[in-house]
């Protein structure tokens, strides 16, 4: 519960330094998403993901998003993932980009999961390496970033997040920038998330729920507070051979 206070503390002194700067563009978006991480071996894996983001809830097109990648467990409860994503990001809000940019990103994760009492928690360091289209030439432009998210996950009326099971579920992600082509700040994103959500089998689940998104521009005195709803769909498939 310590991760979940520190959590939230640095959610809220972040989000008071957001609003003592100038031009916010508070805004309403819309995320539909599905995310798959398929067995095929009891070491190796499959991640697969697109996410559907939406402006104005689902009015006009924010940014579309795919990953893949390969999943190789090191425990039980810890797995190290490296894939690659193709992102298009659109002009949308009130401090739109000039034109439609298609971004080729890297990317590599360690995702390490423990219980405290009911609490499911999550820890995910990413690396990204980042092959972003110029708004002004024909060229691209190379960034680094690292993602931290700390999520937990409480199932309602079990004691246990088993089949069949109401569950909610809570995240704080940081997003920092690293590298020459950083411009005015390090800092490019925060994001904080509760949802709720039904297990229906081991291998599926949905999830409903609300995204406070700060975005921070790159001369940092432009940035985005962003009200996003989320639906996600996660389906898990193991297409290992039945044992015999």
């Amino acid at each position: 519960m310590k991760y979940v206070a520190i959590s939230l503390i640095l959610a809220s002194l972040i989000t008071n330094m957001a609003w003592s700067q100038k031009q916010n563009a508070v805004q309403q978006n819309g995320w539909f998403m599905y995310f798959g991480n398929h067995i095929l071996s009891e070491k190796w894996g499959l991640h697969t993901e697109y996410q559907w983001r939406r402006s104005e809830v689902i009015k006009e097109s924010q940014q579309s998003l795919i990953r893949l990648g390969i999943d190789y467990k090191l425990s039980e409860r810890n797995t190290l993932t490296a894939g690659y994503g193709y992102i298009v990001s659109y002009p949308y809000g009130e401090q739109p980009i000039v034109k439609n940019l298609n971004e080729h990103r890297i990317w590599q994760t360690l995702t390490l999961n423990h219980t405290s009492g009911r609490f499911y928690l999550n820890h995910r360091y990413r690396l990204e390496q980042r092959f972003i289209e110029s708004a002004t030439s024909d060229e691209r432009v190379y960034k680094n970033r690292i993602r931290y998210r700390f999520m937990a996950t409480l199932p309602l009326a079990k004691k246990t997040l088993e089949p069949n099971t109401f569950f909610i579920s809570m995240y704080e992600e940081v997003f920092i920038g690293f590298g020459k082509n950083i411009a005015s700040n390090v800092m490019e994103q925060n994001r904080l998330y509760a949802a709720l959500g039904y297990k229906f089998t081991g291998k599926m689940n949905i999830q409903t729920g609300y995204l406070n998104q700060l975005i921070i521009k790159g001369d940092g005195v432009r940035q985005e507070i962003n009200h996003t709803l989320q639906l996600a769909l996660f389906y898990n498939l193991d297409f290992r051979p039945d044992e015999q």
